[in-house]
C-alpha cells in the first residue's frame, strides 16, 4: 500500500513540475492575512516594478560626444544580432520628437505649470506683452516649439520645459544622453524578451552584455560603462548560489557520506535515509498544492528543515538495528522502538502545528508542509525500513563502538556545587548577551549585492534621477477625473518638499493630462489674462504696427488650436496613453481596477531623489488628510511582514515548548524537563552569542530556533529512552543526528547570503550546544559493555 501511495506521489509531482511547469509563489504579501492585504496596492506595486524588472539600462560614457557615440554604436551593433534576447530602444528622430509633442500641442491652452498660473493671476498686461516681444526677437528666450504665432507668450514651451525637468535625459543625434560635469553618457535602454529571474535568460543575457561591453572598449578603450538591471543582480545571486552549492553543499554531502561510512561501513543507510526524506518532501508538496493551489517559495525554504528532523527517525532505527541482538527480527525491533519514534514524531508535529494557529496563511502553509513531510518520512521508516534492513545487512564498526564509549566521559547534572557554579556562569553569560541583543527586520539587511553592481546602481540612479519603485503614492477615486483632481491636491503638498530638497521632483499623470476641471480653469485663466480684446495682444499689435484684425486673428488661432473641455476633445489619460509620448509614464496610470469596494480608478505618483530615509516620515505626512491618497513604502511594508512573522514565530516557539513538555510528562513524568532543557539552554546560548557579537535578531534566526527545538527534543528523547531501555547506542544516534545536522545546516554559516548565513550560524551554535550538553541531563550513564 505504501508503494502505491509513493507511486502516486511521484506521478503527481512529475505532472506538476514537468507537465504543468509549476513556479513557486514569490510574492511575500501573499503570506499576509487576506484582511490585511490590499489588492489595489498589490496591483500598483506589480504595475510599478514589472516594467523595471525587465529593463536593462547601460550608460556609455566618454570624454567627448564623438567617443561616446562610437562606443555606443559598437555596443548596439553586438546587441542588434540578438534581438530575440534583448530588445533595444529605438533611436530618436526629429519627426518622432515632433510626434511626441503633437497631442499636447493641440491642447496647449489647457496645459499650464503652477508658476505660469501664478504669473497669469499676478502679472500685469505689460509683463505679458514684453514677454511676447522677447519671445519674438530675442535669440536667448529659450527653445521655440512651432511658430511664434501659435505660442506668442511661451506658455506651451514653458510647460514642455517643466516636463523635461522631470528627467535630466535629453535627445541628441538619435540617442538619449545625460551629462555629468561635462562628461556625456549615452543612455541605452533594453528590454528582456524573457523573465529576468529565469536561469536561461541569465545565461543568455549576461555573456551578451559582456560581449557588447568588450566591443565598446575595443572601439573606445577609455569608455566607461555603467550597467543596472534586475537580471544583473539575479545573475550575480545565481552565480553565488552555484559557488556555495559546489562548496558548502558538496562539502556537507561528502561529510555525511564519510560519517555514515565510518559508522556502518556501507552506503546503504545513506540511501535509506535519503529515501525517507524524499518521500516526505514529495508528499508535503503534493498535499500543499492540492489544498492551497500554490506553494510559496518561503515554504520550500522552511521545508528544508525536514532534512534535519526527518533523518532522525531513520538514524534512530539504523543505530538500534546495529546494537540490537541479531536474533531479534527487524519488525520486533520496530515494536520495541515504536514508543520513542512515536514520541519524536508527535513532539515535532506539536511544534509545527503551533504555526497553524497564527493568522498568517504563509505560516499555516509552512505548518502543513512540515507536518505532512515529517509524517510521510516517518511512515516510510515504519513501513519500509524493517523490510529493507536486517541484522545481516547492517554491521557495526570500530568507529561506532569507540564513539559509543565516549559517552561515559560526560558528567551528569546533579545538585552539587559544580552544577550550581556552571548554572551561575551560564546565567551571567546569557543575561549579558541577551541584554545586548537587538532586532532588525529591515528587508535591506537580507541583501548583499556585489559592490560593483551596487556602485553602478547608485551612480546610474544619481545621473538619471529616476523615481524609486518602492516608495510612491497610490491615488484612488471613483472616476478618472476624481483621481486626477486628488493628484493635483497632492502635488501642491509636494512642492514645498521640493523647495526644501527633501525630494528632487515627482512624476504624475496629471502633469501630462490635468483634470478636466484644471484644464477648464487653465483655459479660462489664459483667455481672460492674455486673449481678451484689450489684453496683452493689443499692446503687442501696437508694437508690431498691426491692426485690430491681427489681434482677432491671433486670438482665433490660439483658440482654434486647443480643444474645448466641454466638447469632449479634452486631453484624458486614456487618450494620452495611446500616444508615443506616454511611454515613459504608462506605469503611473492603473486606470479602472477591481477592489473589495467595487470598481475604482487608481494612479501612482512617483518620487525622484528619495535618497535619505530619514525624510520618509515627511513624505508620509504630505499624503495624510488627503482623500484617496495613500503613502506606500514597500521596504517598510515587507520589513513589517518579516517582523510580524518573527514575533509570531517567537510566541509559537514558546507555546511549542509548553505543549511538548505536557506530552513528555505523560511518559517521563518529572524527568520530562531533562528532555527540554538541552534545546532550551542551547537556544538561550545562541541568542546570547548573537547579542555579544552584535548580530541583530531576524526571522531566520527564529526559524532556526524552531528547528533546534525539533532536533534537540529528539536527542533528549533518545537519551531518556536509553535510561529506560539500557540502550548503549543512544549516544551514537545523537552523535550521528547532530553531526549530520551540523553538516547539513551549520555549514550554511559560511554562506554569503544573509538569510542563509543567519539560519546556518544559529544552527551551528544551537546544535553544537545541544549535542554537548544532552548527555549531562540523562538520569544515569550506561555502563560500558563489551562489544
Amino acid at each position: 500500500m505504501w508503494v502505491l501511495a509513493v507511486g502516486l506521489l511521484l506521478a503527481h509531482n512529475g505532472y506538476l513540475w514537468l507537465v504543468k511547469g509549476v513556479v513557486p509563489d514569490t510574492d511575500i504579501l501573499a503570506l499576509l492575512p487576506v484582511q490585511q492585504r490590499d489588492p489595489v496596492l498589490q496591483q500598483a506595486f506589480t504595475h510599478m516594478v514589472d516594467a523595471a524588472q525587465q529593463r536593462v539600462i547601460v550608460l556609455v560614457g566618454a570624454d567627448d560626444w564623438e567617443h561616446a557615440r562610437s562606443a555606443a554604436d559598437a555596443y548596439n551593433a553586438v546587441l542588434a544580432k540578438h534581438a530575440d534576447v534583448l530588445q533595444t530602444g529605438m533611436q530618436l528622430s526629429e519627426q518622432s520628437q515632433q510626434d511626441w509633442l503633437a497631442p499636447s500641442q493641440q491642447m496647449r491652452l489647457s496645459l499650464l505649470t503652477p508658476s505660469q498660473q501664478d504669473a497669469l493671476r499676478a502679472q500685469p498686461a505689460k509683463y505679458w506683452s514684453d514677454t511676447a516681444l522677447q519671445q519674438l526677437y530675442s535669440p536667448f528666450s529659450g527653445p521655440k516649439l512651432g511658430a511664434w504665432q501659435d505660442d506668442p507668450f511661451g506658455l506651451f514651451s514653458g510647460w514642455v520645459q517643466a516636463r523635461a525637468q522631470e528627467t535630466p535625459v535629453r535627445p541628441r543625434d538619435g540617442y538619449l544622453f545625460v551629462e555629468d560635469k561635462g562628461r556625456p553618457y549615452i543612455v541605452l535602454l533594453m528590454t528582456l524578451r524573457q523573465p529576468a529571474f529565469s536561469m536561461a535568460t541569465q545565461r543568455a543575457v549576461l555573456p551578451l552584455l559582456e560581449q557588447a561591453g568588450a566591443a565598446a572598449r575595443q572601439a573606445v578603450p577609455s569608455v566607461e560603462l555603467v550597467s543596472a538591471g534586475v537580471v544583473l543582480h539575479a545573475g550575480a545571486g545565481s552565480a553565488q548560489a552555484s559557488r556555495e552549492m559546489s562548496t558548502i553543499g558538496v562539502g556537507s554531502l561528502l561529510g555525511i557520506i564519510l560519517l555514515m561510512w565510518l559508522t556502518f561501513r556501507s552506503l546503504r543507510p545513506i540511501g535509506l535515509i535519503m529515501l525517507s526524506i524524499a518521500v516526505g518532501c514529495l508528499g508535503a508538496f503534493s498535499v500543499c498544492w492540492l489544498i492551497f493551489g500554490q506553494v510559496h517559495l518561503l515554504t520550500l525554504v522552511f521545508g528544508a528543515s525536514l532534512i534535519g528532523v526527518a533523518q532522525d527517525y531513520g538514524i534512530y532505527f539504523l543505530c538500534n538495528r546495529v546494537s540490537a541482538d541479531r536474533k531479534l527480527d527487524s519488525r520486533q525491533l520496530l515494536r520495541r522502538l515504536m514508543p520513542g519514534l512515536l514520541l519524536t514524531l508527535t513532539a515535532a508535529v506539536i511544534g509545527y502545528v503551533g504555526l497553524a494557529l497564527t493568522p498568517f496563511p504563509g505560516l499555516r502553509q509552512m505548518a502543513l508542509f512540515s507536518v505532512i513531510g515529517l509524517l510521510f518520512a516517518w511512515l516510510t521508516v515504519i513501513f519500509w525500513f524493517p523490510a529493507l534492513v536486517s541484522a545481516a545487512t547492517l554491521n557495526s564498526s570500530s568507529f561506532a563502538a569507540w564513539f559509543g564509549q565516549t559517552r561515559r566521559h560526560w558528567p551528569l547534572l546533579k545538585w552539587n556545587g559544580a552544577s550550581l557554579l556552571a548554572l551561575l556562569l551560564f546565567a551571567s553569560f546569557a543575561l549579558t548577551g541577551i541584554a545586548r541583543l537587538k532586532v532588525n527586520d529591515d528587508i535591506r539587511s537580507l541583501q548583499t549585492p556585489p559592490k560593483a553592481l551596487l556602485a553602478d546602481q547608485i551612480k546610474l540612479g544619481k545621473l538619471l534621477d529616476a523615481p524609486t519603485p518602492v516608495q510612491f503614492y497610490l491615488v484612488r477615486g471613483a472616476s478618472a477625473e476624481q483621481v486626477l483632481q486628488r493628484e493635483e491636491a497632492l502635488k501642491q503638498k509636494l512642492e514645498p518638499l521640493i523647495a526644501r530638497h527633501v525630494i528632487s521632483g515627482y512624476q504624475a499623470m496629471s502633469s501630462w493630462t490635468p483634470s478636466l476641471q484644471a484644464q477648464q480653469a487653465n483655459r479660462t485663466l489664459v483667455t481672460q489674462a492674455l486673449l481678451a480684446p484689450d489684453g496683452p495682444l493689443k499692446a503687442v499689435a501696437a508694437q508690431l504696427g498691426e491692426d485690430q484684425g491681427w489681434v482677432r486673428q491671433m486670438r482665433e488661432r490660439a483658440l482654434s488650436g486647443a480643444a474645448s473641455a466641454n466638447g469632449g476633445q479634452a486631453l484624458t489619460p486614456e487618450a494620452f496613453l495611446k500616444t508615443a509620448a506616454s511611454e515613459p509614464s504608462r506605469h503611473l496610470w492603473l486606470g479602472k481596477v477591481d477592489s473589495p469596494e467595487g470598481a475604482i480608478y487608481a494612479s501612482i505618483v512617483a518620487l525622484r531623489g528619495v535618497d535619505n530615509y530619514a525624510n520618509l516620515p515627511l513624505l508620509q505626512q504630505a499624503g495624510e488628510q488627503l482623500a484617496g491618497v495613500q503613502w506606500v513604502d514597500k521596504v517598510s511594508e515587507i520589513s513589517s511582514v518579516l517582523g510580524h512573522y518573527r514575533q509570531y514565530m517567537g510566541w509559537v516557539l514558546l507555546g511549542a515548548y509548553a505543549a511538548i513538555f505536557l506530552l513528555l510528562f505523560a511518559r517521563y513524568r518529572f524527568a520530562a524537563w531533562r528532555v527540554l532543557a538541552p534545546p532550551a539552554l542551547a537556544s538561550i546560548a545562541t541568542l546570547a552569542v548573537l547579542g555579544i557579537i552584535g548580530q541583530p535578531l531576524q526571522l531566520f534566526h527564529v526559524l532556526a530556533l524552531m528547528l533546534i527545538l525539533g532536533l534537540g527534543v529528539d536527542y533528549g528523547i533518545f537519551m531518556q529512552e536509553q535510561s529506560l531501555q539500557r540502550d548503549r547506542f543512544a549516544w551514537l544516534t545523537v552523535g550521528l543526528s547532530a553531526a549530520s545536522a551540523l553538516l547539513s545546516f551549520g555549514l550554511l554559516a559560511l554562506s554569503g547570503t544573509p538569510p542563509l548565513h543567519a539560519f546556518g550560524f544559529t544552527m551551528l551554535i544551537g546544535i553544537a550546544v545541544v549535542w554537548m550538553i544532552a548527555p549531562c541531563f540523562s538520569q544515569d550513564s550506561p555502563k560500558e559493555e563489551k562489544q
